[in-house]
């Protein structure tokens, strides 16, 4: 698409297709105080000299004292961390309490239970439009073996899980389904019985099939995001995957977006939707999602952790 005026929304979102793991990137402030905020603009750029570099708005509250700093500290979250990239996304004061870490070598906050850190020393800031790059000579670093958190068109994907959700479900039949939302109202299908789309899986990727399937429902733009629930239904004998997604602008061509919480009273099509709708609902309003294994009667929800065992 060539243009000579860029919409910085549309070329927000165009850059959002590409899938990125999610950095959150630490360092002191001239008191010794620790600072830090998430970022997915992070890339390897040599093995040697080993450098790296991740890029930061020149607009971030942290621009002053991360651009004088004289070293800081990469950690990349692991798959179990996506409160502690939301806690470091948002102006939250006391951000560290609620994550494990120790200083590393130069002074840097490195988080426990990360897929991997680098500790480095400030190579270069280099200008870049409305952002600069900051460019880091790796001293020290570490590999735990974890698998790191995804995100791709607004929403996290945890590779693991689903992978694991659905080799456990490959050989029974299988619905894909989707807690859809925008401005923080859900796609329900149904007038006087609710349910959520749904589609049966068949081969090939299930969340293209699942999107495909949305997309061609809403007529909107529907981006998949991470595994929300994996249930057995007892009484249609089907394996359950159910996603997050997130739909674009448009009054959508089938189903309505409804506020969770003018649902009190309303009839779903199973409890199991009921369940999904009301847990989507709380967890919304805290911003802290699990992801639920089980069957129609009971399960377990494996939440985010907050805090991990000490590195």
């Amino acid at each position: 698409m060539t243009i000579q005026t860029v919409d910085p929304r549309a070329l927000r979102d165009a850059f959002g297709a590409f899938p990125t793991g999610v950095t959150v990137v630490t360092a002191c402030d001239g008191e010794g105080n620790p600072i830090g905020f998430t970022a997915n603009s992070f890339t390897s750029v040599s093995l040697n000299p080993p450098l790296l570099l991740v890029c930061l708005a020149k607009t971030s509250r942290n621009f002053a004292t991360m651009t004088g700093a004289l070293h800081f500290a990469i950690n990349v979250l692991s798959e179990t961390q996506k409160d502690v990239s939301n806690t470091f996304a948002r102006p939250v004061e006391d951000r560290f309490a609620v994550v494990e870490w120790a200083k590393g070598s130069a002074g840097c906050p490195i988080f426990s239970n990360v897929a991997a850190w680098f500790e480095c020393a400030m190579e270069q800031v280099i200008e870049a439009g409305d952002h600069v790059i900051l460019m880091g000579r790796i001293e020290a670093f570490d590999n735990s073996g974890r698998n790191g958190l995804g995100y791709a068109r607004g929403g996290y994907f945890t590779p693991t899980l689903a992978s694991k959700a659905v080799s456990a479900a490959a050989e029974g039949n299988i619905e894909l389904a989707a807690v859809v939302e925008r401005r923080g109202e859900v796609l329900l299908l149904g007038d006087d019985v609710l349910s959520l789309p749904s589609v049966d899986a068949h081969d090939g990727n299930p969340t293209d099939a699942l999107q495909e399937y949305l997309e061609t429902l809403t007529g909107l733009k529907v981006s998949i995001g991470f595994l929300y629930s994996v249930y057995e239904g007892k009484s249609d004998g089907k394996q359950h995957i159910v996603y997050h997604a997130v739909a674009g602008e448009g009054e959508p061509a089938g189903g309505r977006f409804v506020k969770p919480d003018a649902l009190a009273a309303a009839k779903f099509k199973t409890s199991s939707t009921a369940d999904i709708v009301n847990r989507f609902a709380m967890e919304s309003s805290i911003g802290n999602f699990g992801v639920y294994f089980g069957d129609e009667t009971g399960g377990k929800i494996h939440p985010i952790p907050a805090k991990g065992a000490k590195a």
